[in-house]
Protein backbone atom coordinates (compact mmCIF):
# COMPACT_ATOMS: atom_id res chain seq x y z
CA UNK A 1 0.00 0.00 0.00
CA UNK A 2 1.12 3.41 -1.07
CA UNK A 3 -0.12 6.72 1.05
CA UNK A 4 1.24 10.13 -0.35
CA UNK A 5 1.22 13.59 1.72
CA UNK A 6 0.86 16.44 -0.62
CA UNK A 7 0.65 20.25 0.02
CA UNK A 8 -0.99 20.64 -3.67
CA UNK A 9 -0.87 24.66 -3.31
CA UNK A 10 -4.78 24.84 -4.61
CA UNK A 11 -6.27 21.63 -5.82
CA UNK A 12 -7.81 23.71 -8.72
CA UNK A 13 -4.73 25.37 -9.84
CA UNK A 14 -2.90 22.17 -9.97
CA UNK A 15 -5.25 19.35 -11.03
CA UNK A 16 -3.94 18.41 -14.10
CA UNK A 17 -0.66 17.98 -12.16
CA UNK A 18 -2.27 15.92 -9.65
CA UNK A 19 -4.42 14.02 -12.29
CA UNK A 20 -1.23 12.99 -13.56
CA UNK A 21 0.71 12.12 -10.82
CA UNK A 22 -2.16 9.20 -9.78
CA UNK A 23 -2.01 7.92 -13.75
CA UNK A 24 1.90 7.71 -13.20
CA UNK A 25 2.72 7.13 -9.61
CA UNK A 26 -0.95 5.45 -8.42
CA UNK A 27 -0.97 5.62 -4.94
CA UNK A 28 -3.59 4.21 -2.44
CA UNK A 29 -4.25 7.07 -0.35
CA UNK A 30 -3.03 10.94 -1.08
CA UNK A 31 -3.67 13.20 1.80
CA UNK A 32 -3.58 16.48 0.61
CA UNK A 33 -2.86 19.80 2.11
CA UNK A 34 -3.94 23.43 1.14
CA UNK A 35 -6.42 22.62 -1.38
CA UNK A 36 -7.87 26.19 -1.36
CA UNK A 37 -11.41 25.35 -1.96
CA UNK A 38 -14.69 25.13 -0.29
CA UNK A 39 -15.72 21.46 -0.47
CA UNK A 40 -18.63 23.01 -3.29
CA UNK A 41 -15.73 23.93 -5.76
CA UNK A 42 -13.73 20.81 -5.27
CA UNK A 43 -13.17 18.86 -8.38
CA UNK A 44 -14.76 15.49 -6.77
CA UNK A 45 -15.76 14.14 -10.41
CA UNK A 46 -12.08 15.08 -11.83
CA UNK A 47 -10.53 12.10 -9.11
CA UNK A 48 -13.60 10.17 -9.07
CA UNK A 49 -12.98 9.38 -13.19
CA UNK A 50 -9.81 8.23 -11.91
CA UNK A 51 -11.33 5.89 -9.36
CA UNK A 52 -10.68 7.89 -6.20
CA UNK A 53 -13.46 8.71 -3.51
CA UNK A 54 -12.69 12.41 -1.87
CA UNK A 55 -12.88 13.33 1.82
CA UNK A 56 -13.16 17.26 2.42
CA UNK A 57 -12.40 19.63 4.82
CA UNK A 58 -12.63 22.71 2.78
CA UNK A 59 -12.14 26.41 3.08
CA UNK A 60 -12.56 29.21 0.83
CA UNK A 61 -9.31 30.40 -0.85
CA UNK A 62 -6.80 29.43 1.80
CA UNK A 63 -6.32 26.14 3.84
CA UNK A 64 -8.31 23.27 3.53
CA UNK A 65 -7.21 19.28 3.52
CA UNK A 66 -8.41 16.11 1.98
CA UNK A 67 -8.30 12.58 1.40
CA UNK A 68 -8.08 10.54 -1.91
CA UNK A 69 -8.75 6.74 -1.79
CA UNK A 70 -9.31 4.26 -3.59
CA UNK A 71 -10.75 2.16 -1.18
CA UNK A 72 -13.13 3.28 1.26
CA UNK A 73 -12.29 5.31 4.53
CA UNK A 74 -14.64 5.19 7.16
CA UNK A 75 -14.78 7.51 10.17
CA UNK A 76 -14.09 10.80 8.62
CA UNK A 77 -13.84 13.23 11.39
CA UNK A 78 -12.73 17.70 10.53
CA UNK A 79 -11.61 19.78 13.10
CA UNK A 80 -10.91 16.94 15.87
CA UNK A 81 -9.57 19.59 18.13
CA UNK A 82 -10.77 22.61 18.52
CA UNK A 83 -9.37 25.66 16.62
CA UNK A 84 -10.17 29.29 17.43
CA UNK A 85 -9.43 30.38 14.25
CA UNK A 86 -11.65 28.21 13.16
CA UNK A 87 -9.46 27.23 9.92
CA UNK A 88 -9.49 24.08 8.15
CA UNK A 89 -6.34 22.50 8.76
CA UNK A 90 -6.94 18.42 10.24
CA UNK A 91 -9.33 15.82 9.04
CA UNK A 92 -8.81 12.07 10.20
CA UNK A 93 -9.99 8.99 8.64
CA UNK A 94 -9.78 5.13 9.33
CA UNK A 95 -8.30 2.70 7.18
CA UNK A 96 -7.74 -1.52 7.67
CA UNK A 97 -4.25 -2.64 6.47
CA UNK A 98 -3.42 -6.34 7.58
CA UNK A 99 -5.80 -6.78 9.95
CA UNK A 100 -4.83 -3.23 11.69
CA UNK A 101 -7.30 -0.76 12.05
CA UNK A 102 -5.09 2.68 11.11
CA UNK A 103 -6.08 6.35 12.36
CA UNK A 104 -4.77 8.47 9.62
CA UNK A 105 -4.32 12.12 10.51
CA UNK A 106 -4.09 14.48 7.79
CA UNK A 107 -2.66 17.81 9.03
CA UNK A 108 -1.60 21.31 7.24
CA UNK A 109 0.45 22.98 10.84
CA UNK A 110 0.58 26.74 9.76
CA UNK A 111 3.49 28.76 8.93
CA UNK A 112 3.81 30.60 12.09
CA UNK A 113 5.93 33.67 10.00
CA UNK A 114 6.74 36.18 11.13
CA UNK A 115 7.95 35.18 14.57
CA UNK A 116 7.07 37.17 17.54
CA UNK A 117 3.00 37.88 16.79
CA UNK A 118 0.10 36.68 16.87
CA UNK A 119 0.74 34.19 13.38
CA UNK A 120 3.25 32.50 15.41
CA UNK A 121 1.34 32.32 19.01
CA UNK A 122 -1.10 30.63 17.09
CA UNK A 123 1.09 28.12 15.27
CA UNK A 124 2.23 27.17 19.32
CA UNK A 125 -1.18 27.12 20.58
CA UNK A 126 -2.40 24.69 16.99
CA UNK A 127 0.63 22.32 18.01
CA UNK A 128 0.01 22.16 21.75
CA UNK A 129 -4.08 21.48 20.86
CA UNK A 130 -2.82 18.40 18.28
CA UNK A 131 -0.18 17.29 20.59
CA UNK A 132 -3.17 17.05 23.65
CA UNK A 133 -5.46 15.29 21.28
CA UNK A 134 -2.79 12.88 19.99
CA UNK A 135 -2.87 12.21 23.66
CA UNK A 136 -5.81 11.53 23.98
CA UNK A 137 -5.70 9.15 20.58
CA UNK A 138 -3.48 7.10 21.50
CA UNK A 139 -5.52 5.84 24.70
CA UNK A 140 -7.67 3.93 22.38
CA UNK A 141 -5.78 3.43 19.25
CA UNK A 142 -2.24 2.53 19.09
CA UNK A 143 -2.44 2.49 15.22
CA UNK A 144 -1.80 6.25 14.17
CA UNK A 145 -0.50 7.61 11.06
CA UNK A 146 -0.21 11.70 10.75
CA UNK A 147 1.32 12.92 7.75
CA UNK A 148 1.21 16.22 5.93
CA UNK A 149 2.43 19.64 6.06
CA UNK A 150 4.09 20.02 9.15
CA UNK A 151 6.09 23.24 8.21
CA UNK A 152 8.57 22.32 10.66
CA UNK A 153 11.86 21.59 9.89
CA UNK A 154 13.43 19.04 12.01
CA UNK A 155 17.50 19.34 11.94
CA UNK A 156 20.37 20.85 10.39
CA UNK A 157 20.77 18.16 7.65
CA UNK A 158 16.44 19.19 7.13
CA UNK A 159 17.11 22.63 5.36
CA UNK A 160 19.49 24.10 3.05
CA UNK A 161 21.07 26.90 5.27
CA UNK A 162 20.19 26.29 9.24
CA UNK A 163 22.10 29.53 9.73
CA UNK A 164 19.52 31.78 7.92
CA UNK A 165 16.90 29.49 9.20
CA UNK A 166 17.24 30.17 13.47
CA UNK A 167 14.91 32.63 13.82
CA UNK A 168 12.61 31.15 11.16
CA UNK A 169 9.06 30.12 12.56
CA UNK A 170 9.98 26.62 10.56
CA UNK A 171 13.06 25.81 12.37
CA UNK A 172 13.12 27.54 15.74
CA UNK A 173 14.00 25.46 18.99
CA UNK A 174 10.63 25.41 20.66
CA UNK A 175 9.26 25.04 17.25
CA UNK A 176 11.15 21.93 17.00
CA UNK A 177 10.56 20.81 20.38
CA UNK A 178 7.14 20.50 19.61
CA UNK A 179 7.96 17.87 16.94
CA UNK A 180 10.11 15.84 19.76
CA UNK A 181 6.89 15.93 21.64
CA UNK A 182 5.51 13.77 19.42
CA UNK A 183 8.07 11.44 19.49
CA UNK A 184 8.01 11.19 22.99
CA UNK A 185 4.57 9.94 22.83
CA UNK A 186 5.63 7.06 20.27
CA UNK A 187 5.60 8.52 17.03
CA UNK A 188 8.46 8.21 14.59
CA UNK A 189 9.83 10.32 11.08
CA UNK A 190 9.37 7.60 8.87
CA UNK A 191 11.57 9.31 6.44
CA UNK A 192 14.71 8.99 9.27
CA UNK A 193 13.63 6.19 10.03
CA UNK A 194 14.62 4.73 7.03
CA UNK A 195 17.10 6.78 5.77
CA UNK A 196 18.57 8.24 9.04
CA UNK A 197 21.47 10.31 6.98
CA UNK A 198 19.91 11.40 3.68
CA UNK A 199 19.34 14.98 3.04
CA UNK A 200 16.38 15.14 1.00
CA UNK A 201 14.07 18.10 0.49
CA UNK A 202 10.07 18.28 0.25
CA UNK A 203 9.76 22.07 -0.76
CA UNK A 204 11.61 25.12 -2.79
CA UNK A 205 10.77 28.08 -2.86
CA UNK A 206 9.49 29.50 -5.77
CA UNK A 207 11.83 32.18 -6.06
CA UNK A 208 15.68 32.85 -6.18
CA UNK A 209 15.90 29.92 -8.21
CA UNK A 210 15.20 27.59 -5.14
CA UNK A 211 13.90 24.68 -7.33
CA UNK A 212 16.97 24.92 -9.77
CA UNK A 213 19.30 25.10 -7.06
CA UNK A 214 18.40 22.10 -4.92
CA UNK A 215 18.06 25.55 -2.31
CA UNK A 216 14.73 23.20 -0.25
CA UNK A 217 13.79 22.31 3.29
CA UNK A 218 11.95 19.07 4.93
CA UNK A 219 8.64 20.05 6.06
CA UNK A 220 6.59 17.57 4.91
CA UNK A 221 6.42 14.61 6.88
CA UNK A 222 5.12 10.91 8.55
CA UNK A 223 4.87 10.07 11.82
CA UNK A 224 3.66 6.78 12.44
CA UNK A 225 3.42 4.98 15.82
CA UNK A 226 5.69 2.22 17.55
CA UNK A 227 3.18 -0.48 16.51
CA UNK A 228 3.49 0.13 12.25
CA UNK A 229 7.18 0.67 12.07
CA UNK A 230 7.45 -3.19 11.09
CA UNK A 231 4.94 -2.13 8.16
CA UNK A 232 7.48 0.57 6.77
CA UNK A 233 8.51 -1.13 3.53
CA UNK A 234 9.78 2.47 2.07
CA UNK A 235 9.35 6.03 2.21
CA UNK A 236 10.17 8.05 -1.06
CA UNK A 237 10.29 11.75 -1.58
CA UNK A 238 9.06 11.64 -4.97
CA UNK A 239 10.48 15.14 -6.98
CA UNK A 240 8.55 14.56 -10.32
CA UNK A 241 5.79 16.95 -10.22
CA UNK A 242 8.08 19.53 -8.59
CA UNK A 243 9.79 19.89 -11.99
CA UNK A 244 6.44 19.60 -13.74
CA UNK A 245 4.70 23.21 -15.14
CA UNK A 246 2.87 25.47 -12.54
CA UNK A 247 3.85 23.19 -9.96
CA UNK A 248 3.01 23.25 -5.96
CA UNK A 249 6.41 24.38 -4.33
CA UNK A 250 5.82 20.76 -2.51
CA UNK A 251 6.59 17.99 -3.75
CA UNK A 252 4.85 14.62 -2.85
CA UNK A 253 6.35 12.13 0.32
CA UNK A 254 5.42 8.57 0.31
CA UNK A 255 5.13 6.02 2.37
CA UNK A 256 4.90 2.36 1.59
CA UNK A 257 3.45 -0.16 3.83
CA UNK A 258 4.00 -4.27 3.82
Amino acid sequence: MIISSWNVNSVRARINNIKEYLKKSSPDIVMMQEIKTEEKNYPFDEFKSLKYESYVFGQKSYNGVAFISKSKLSNIKQNIFKDKMKQSRIISGELTHKKKKINLINIYTPNGNPVDTEKYDYKLYWLDSLIKKLKSLLKTNENIIIAGDFNIIPSAEDVHDPKGYENDALYRIEIRKKLREMYNLGFHDAFRYIYPDKEEYTFWDYTSGAWQKNNGMRIDHFLVTNSLLKNIKDVKINKYPRGREKPSDHTPIELELT
